[in-house]
């Protein structure tokens, strides 16, 4: 029966219990108890809910002077926790917090306009102010306890935010009970913005978090100091203990738990889609016409206008050093094991460094204006690597390759490639002696060959990554050149060519390669050139591909005999290097959540072109397009549909798929000649039809089976006027779209639930963004 909102003793015990923790609350309330109460006795659970935002508001007001009064905030912190995800799941309780609660005024009645605040603003508004309240989550600056309490209202948060770094140069004293005070407010700030999760996804992106809007918004006045704060508690923290090896095995380290709580809280809050709207451009101004039709909706996200805005030096340094330590972390575990304390949080922090490069092009052109670039390129490829197998990591595959993908858009990237790989990081790849180049399509080429299905959809992704990056090349080794034509060789046979509509652009992705580093890199890559020379039959079969629908069928065939996507047989694999293990499926049982299907490549990038001059101009899509897109539109058509559906198994598995599963599709011979002719073979059959004759000479002439002759030759040769004249270098930036915008929310949200689990907020409930699944 209905409690009444009066009867407090009965409502105070709710929160005066004075040890608890954040895990007796979830074990004493359970799941059954709070569905029971909303469906039953829906006036009770809405007096819980409001007396708590209360007595959190109450605290705020107070400044939280007592230990008393900070349990209580602690307390109602904790079963709000518990409780909003039970509100969220259910559609007819979702405004709740929403609508402003009759006669709640606070007390005197004198505030009308701050009376009628809805209760998610008072609860959001209650937790910024608690987030920066002297002695319970900020060191006081008074130093007298007589009486002069600091007035939470007239305090500057700027003053007390919590880590040196972007803005701030004084480094708090670290206080493990402030640090554990912050990362609850947290908890329950992140459980607030998690009504996200219990909408299905939706290619209208427009649909912001109402939670996220209010709390980045001018109405919250310690948005600023906050956001630094959490951008800096993440990006100083270093996990190995103040330099001191095995420290983390003597001191519990408190920090942690608050730096992964600001992680998921700042990338949440950095949600944003950036396609749809008109967002702010390097110089802070925004892109789009003071003109446009309609304002922008909402308040405009701080949070994204402060990270966009931030241009000096110095702090650009801070954050690319800090994400780059902590994402080399677990690679430092592998030479020195349990060296330092190995941190979990690595896929908040690819989706922070996205955010980071996205939002702005200043700090993207930074990172890429040193070799730094390349500490944040060895960790996203180790990660790659070691994930390949695992069907519970595809979202963490997908990101790596986003970033890289972003990177590639941009010359100098390709240029630091050069630089030569020395670190030794154990990866279960062929040893080899070259450039960072070199160890990106090592790896590229071990996901494509020994990856697992539900990978198929980043081959496109991966092989345009190597295209915006093949012009800059210098000099690629043995090895690497040697995994290029295995990928073609592969990519080539008639069964792949003819089983899906768009596996040859997998061709084409390639042949590009080869014309971008023999046009403009022909001298230092003899490696490639002898490589080319000893494939060449790959070359002529590709000129001399049959397309006859006899052939075609014969084609087909061939592949019942042979399933086994791409054969590891003709790729000298070489031995693995020290110390590496290989990687390893998930553990059956293993929990992973759905996501939604990425955009296809054509979507996903813009083509630009690169003048004499090293300046890009985008190409209208109008204009004649280069091959890859000459294919007729069909069922399947380039891009994928943007669908909701992220689990259609036959489409993850679309390159390889046989001809029915898109619609009735099936190859005839007009459709392989009109690609087949369009094939760039003309570069790369001229190079052979020059030096074919003079590397064959040169064998029956010394006798030779030796190589470094050849490769001798190979390196004093020219093709200087030989070669068609050097076409322009086409680049396929990545742009912003929708379709991103709503996969990054999902894999956000995604990450963020399983990596709940102490205690496990939103287990068992009823979430629609993505789906829960056992590998």
């Amino acid at each position: 029966q209905p409690v009444e909102a009066t009867d407090d003793a009965f409502w105070d015990q709710f929160w005066a219990d004075t040890a608890t923790s954040v895990q007796d609350v979830f074990a004493l309330v359970p799941a059954a108890e709070i569905r029971a109460v909303r469906e039953e006795s829906p006036s009770n659970l809405a007096t819980l809910c409001y007396k708590a935002v209360e007595k959190l508001v109450q605290g705020a007001e107070s400044g939280c002077h007592t230990e008393k009064e900070r349990q209580i905030v602690l307390n109602c912190c904790r079963l709000l926790t518990r409780i909003l995800p039970y509100i969220f799941e259910d559609p007819d309780w979702r405004g709740f917090f929403w609508s402003t609660v009759p006669g709640a005024g606070r007390g005197g009645g004198d505030e009308d306009d701050d009376s009628a605040r809805p209760l998610a603003e008072s609860l959001l508004l209650a937790v910024a102010d608690l987030l920066f309240c002297p002695d319970f989550t900020v060191q006081s600056h008074r130093r007298s306890t007589v009486d002069t309490a600091e007035d939470i209202h007239s305090i500057d948060s700027c003053e007390y935010i919590w880590e040196a770094g972007v803005g701030f140069a004084h480094s708090p004293q670290p206080n493990y009970i402030h640090d554990l005070n912050r990362t609850e407010l947290l908890k329950l700030l992140l459980t607030c913005f998690s009504e996200a999760m219990y909408l299905p996804p939706s290619s209208d992106s427009s649909n912001a978090n109402p939670w996220v809007q209010f709390f980045c918004s001018t109405e919250n006045r310690h948005a600023l100091p906050l956001f630094t704060s959490l951008l800096n508690i993440v990006c100083a923290y270093d996990p190995v203990g103040y330099g001191i090896p095995y420290n983390h095995l003597l001191f519990s380290d408190y920090r942690e738990p608050l730096v992964e709580e600001a992680a998921q809280v700042l990338i949440v809050t950095l949600d944003y889609d950036s396609s749809t709207s008109s967002s702010p451009s390097v110089d802070g101004t925004t892109t789009g016409t003071a003109m446009d039709d309609m304002d922008p909706p909402g308040p405009d996200n701080l949070f994204v206008n402060y990270l966009s805005r931030i241009h000096r030096e110095e702090d650009f340094q801070f954050i690319l050093k800090g994400v780059a330590r902590l994402l080399s972390n677990p690679l430092v575990q592998t030479y020195l094991p349990n060296s330092a304390k190995k941190i979990q949080f690595h896929q908040e922090l690819l989706v922070l460094f996205w955010k980071l490069c996205d939002f702005n092009k200043k700090f993207l052109f930074f990172v890429l204006k040193s070799s730094d670039v390349l500490d944040i390129l060895v960790p996203i490829l180790y990660f790659l690597n070691d994930a390949r197998a695992d069907q519970s990591r595809v979202g963490l595959m997908h990101i790596g390759v986003f970033i890289l993908l972003l990177l590639s858009g941009e010359r100098n990237f390709g240029v630091r490639l050069n630089k030569p790989y020395s670190v030794r990081v154990p990866m279960d790849i062929p040893v080899f002696t070259g450039t960072h180049a070199d160890l990106l399509i090592i790896v590229f080429h071990k996901i494509i060959t020994s990856g697992h299905q539900r990978l198929q959809p980043l081959f496109d992704c991966l092989l345009t990554i190597v295209v915006n990056v093949s012009p800059y090349l210098k000099s690629l080794s043995m090895v690497a050149a040697n995994k290029l034509l295995h990928l073609l060789e592969a990519f080539s046979t008639t069964w792949f060519l003819f089983s899906a509509v768009q596996n040859h652009h997998l061709v084409f992705f390639l042949l590009e390669v080869f014309n971008n580093i023999i046009q403009y890199q022909f001298d230092g890559n003899s490696n490639l050139v002898y490589a080319v020379i000893r494939k060449r039959n790959v070359f002529h079969q590709l000129a001399n591909l049959p397309t006859d629908s006899q052939a075609i069928q014969k084609g087909l065939q061939r592949k019942k005999k042979a399933p086994e996507p791409i054969s590891r047989t003709n790729s000298q694999e070489g031995v693995s290097m020290e110390g590496s293990r290989p990687a390893a499926p998930a553990e059956p049982g293993t929990l992973k959540t759905s996501l939604v299907a990425t955009p296809g490549i054509d979507k996903l990038t813009e083509k630009s072109q690169v003048s004499e001059d090293g300046t890009m101009r985008s190409l209208e899509p109008e204009s004649s397009q280069p091959p890859p897109e000459g294919n007729p539109p069909s069922a399947g058509g380039d891009g994928e549909p943007w669908s909701g559906e992220a689990s259609h198994p036959q489409r993850d598995r679309r390159r390889l798929s046989s001809a029915s599963s898109i619609g009735q599709w099936s190859p005839t011979p007009d459709w392989v000649m009109s690609w087949k002719t369009k094939l760039p073979l003309q570069t790369i059959m001229r190079l052979l039809q020059v030096l074919v004759p003079q590397v064959e000479k040169i064998c029956i002439d010394k006798g030779l089976t030796d190589e470094s002759e050849i490769l001798k030759f190979l390196q004093h040769g020219t093709l200087v006027g030989l070669l068609p004249v050097p076409h322009p270098i086409l680049i396929r930036k990545y742009q912003a779209n929708s379709g991103t915008a709503m996969w990054f929310r999902t894999y956000m949200w995604g990450v963020i639930y399983l990596r709940n689990v102490d205690p496990p907020i939103w287990y068992d409930t009823d979430v629609k963004l993505f789906e829960i699944q056992r590998v």
